[in-house]
């Protein structure tokens, strides 16, 4: 055997040790602690998640089953889960324990539905439902809860936008221990654009403020993808990963249109380039609408999803 081959061989069986390490929540001896995490084998800069909407007539059981089963780092609830878990018997802290125990972790929970309405008495009246959400997000472990500015309206005030935005973090923070996000909507009649987002949270002056972003909605709201190397890593709390088709006009597409990544027209090495060149750490998160995947069995759907999404972090280069 070659010294190169020596040497090699010993890399790997010493990146095998700390990976195993890692992944059982221990810090080898050896390690850099100030080296960036890798997951999923070292392919990903960044935890891999399955967001539920890709597998959504499955029960609440079988989504985590076939997402831990997969080998995905995650798994993104939405709320009406959550809701449905209690209403039913569940306990959220056992169901959020359960989730940790299968070796997954919440990133973020969509969402706080019409928490932003465009009146100060709307907002007022809009909260007591808005803390059941972040409750019930808090209590099953998510580390954010996803605003969305609803109800949609053409003449949606960004400066009331940031204003409600700001108090629904300092909420979620003191009260529920949780971090609330602002996710825009690329087909919403008013927040659709990357810019739009940028100014609600900004302009809520608050050093925690963070977005949920998504390919789909860069593309269907037309900000595109390029300003994505102007803003900071941190400003993204997660990013939701999927493509779309070439033949369908961009105006006309809805989330029903998502496919997996890979296989439609959007730049995404360009868009995970972006990521990791701006230091953004956290999820990729798929998140699919596709009523064709929704007929497959969910674990196949989970496998081919993680299988591309890993592809597509592959040929970026990342």
């Amino acid at each position: 055997m070659k010294p190169s081959q020596l040497n090699r061989r010993a890399f790997l069986v010493s990146s095998t040790t700390a990976a195993g390490a890692l992944a059982a929540g221990r810090t080898p001896a050896h390690a850099d602690a100030n080296a960036p995490k890798r997951y999923q084998d070292g392919i990903s800069p960044w935890p891999l998640v399955m967001n539920t909407s890709t597998i959504r007539p499955a029960s609440l059981e079988d989504k985590l089953r076939v997402t831990a089963e997969a080998g995905w780092d995650g798994i993104e609830l939405w709320i009406n889960e959550l809701e449905e878990h209690e209403k039913s018997g569940g306990n959220l802290k056992e169901l959020g324990q359960r989730i940790k125990d299968m070796g997954l972790y919440v990133p973020n929970i969509i969402g706080l539905w019409d928490a932003m309405p465009s009146t100060p008495e709307g907002f007022e009246a809009s909260l007591p439902a808005t803390r059941e959400r972040m409750r019930r997000s808090s209590e099953v472990g998510s580390l954010h809860v996803a605003a969305i500015p609803a109800p949609d309206r053409e003449d949606f005030d960004l400066n009331w936008g940031a204003e409600m935005y700001r108090e629904l973090m300092r909420i979620g923070r003191e009260d529920y221990n949780l971090q609330v996000a602002f996710e825009f909507v690329g087909f919403m009649k008013g927040v659709h654009r990357l810019g739009q987002a940028c100014a609600v949270a900004l302009d809520a002056n608050d050093s925690k403020a963070c977005l949920i972003m998504d390919t789909f909605h860069l593309f269907r709201g037309g900000s595109g993808f390029n300003a994505l190397g102007l803003i900071q890593g941190a400003l993204i709390a997660n990013f939701h990963f999927n493509d779309v088709p070439g033949d369908i006009p961009r105006e006309e597409q809805g989330d029903e249109h998502r496919l997996y990544p890979g296989d439609g027209i959007l730049p995404l090495a360009q868009v995970l380039q972006s990521l990791k060149a701006i230091g953004y750490e956290k999820a990729l998160s798929l998140e699919i609408f596709k009523r064709d995947y929704w007929e497959l069995p969910p674990a196949q759907v989970a496998a081919d999803g993680l299988r591309k999404t890993r592809e597509s972090i592959a040929a970026a280069g990342v």
